[in-house]
């Protein structure tokens, strides 16, 4: 069963075509992850299907509601967390928690049983009356998920919620993301952190506004990297990514911070590299074969793009 279907979705803004008939599905009780580089259309598509903006054209069902004809329907079905957090500054933990638990009208009963579950979810239990504003990042995130899914929803939207929050925290937010899918929740997230992605069941990959790959993090790998990827520890991974450049044996290269990835075009050993940057002066101190990530695959994707648009 579906949580949500799009099929040739588009938002235009003028002559800008923001998304541009983009079509997908997400299973139920799954994680499914919008990725892309800011403007590639997530935060607009993410938008359309929380019945916030109107498609130019196209249609989408999320949790069976026309997000076209019944957009009421659909807000209340879903949770949404945008990337500032919607939290209200000069307001206490509990006092966001109870705003949020009657804008979706819960009952005074239910208020108190979700406001305990809210401030442990949040990991704030004794700083109720701390005002949200002395939160620090991660707490002020996980406070902002807990309002959002307040009310139990069906499906819940995240918006880059990850954006801005040190590592540890990102991390805790997506054990989060996964207790909430194991209570039967569907979780559509956008995010730019490739590395994330990889806790999602399935991907959707975007570039200017259209889908340019979709499947699981383990099937785009296989599809899109299909020969052998090499990760190369040198002094400057810049200039020895200029060195290989031009070389007809060698699909493309890119820097990854203090490394470089190099992917060849037929499998082979690392031999052949380690000689080409020697022969420029450049010495690898390491030169091995690794697993592609998905940040090598997005690249790959991008580049790929780029020259069809040229």
């Amino acid at each position: 069963m579906n949580a949500i279907s799009v099929r040739g979705l588009a938002k235009s803004f003028g002559s800008f075509k923001a998304v541009d008939g983009i079509s997908f599905e997400v299973e139920a009780g799954s994680i499914f992850g919008l990725l892309g580089a800011n403007g590639a259309g997530k935060s607009t598509t993410i938008r359309m299907l929380c019945g916030l903006l109107a498609p130019t054209s196209g249609i989408a069902e999320v949790a069976g509601f026309d997000i076209g004809k019944d957009p009421d329907s659909v807000k209340r079905n879903i949770g949404y967390m945008s990337q500032r957090f919607s939290l209200y500054e000069d307001l206490t933990v509990v006092e966001n928690i109870r705003f949020f638990a009657g804008v979706y009208g819960l009952s005074d009963r239910k208020i108190a049983e979700r406001t305990d579950w809210a401030v442990a979810l949040a990991g704030l239990a004794g700083r109720e009356s701390s005002l949200t504003r002395e939160l620090s990042g991660g707490w002020k995130q996980r406070l902002a998920l807990g309002c959002s899914v307040i009310h139990e929803p069906r499906i819940v939207f995240l918006d880059e919620p990850t954006g801005g929050v040190d590592p540890v925290s990102r991390r805790v937010f997506w054990d989060l993301i996964n207790d909430l899918v194991q209570g039967g929740s569907t979780v559509l997230v956008t995010t730019h952190y490739l590395d994330e992605a990889e806790y999602c069941n399935r991907i959707v990959l975007m570039h200017a506004g259209r889908i340019v790959a979709e499947g699981s993090p383990r099937e785009l790998k296989r599809e899109h990297i299909t020969t052998t990827m090499l990760e190369v520890e040198c002094p400057s991974p810049i200039a020895a990514m200029e060195a290989l450049k031009g070389e007809d044996w060698i699909a493309g290269t890119s820097a990854f911070g203090a490394y470089l990835h190099v992917n060849l075009v037929e499998n082979g050993d690392s031999g052949r590299v380690a000689s080409a940057l020697a022969s420029k002066g450049i010495r690898a101190s390491r030169v091995e074969a690794i697993m592609p990530s998905l940040e090598d695959v997005f690249i790959r994707l991008i580049e790929r793009e780029s020259g069809r648009a040229g």
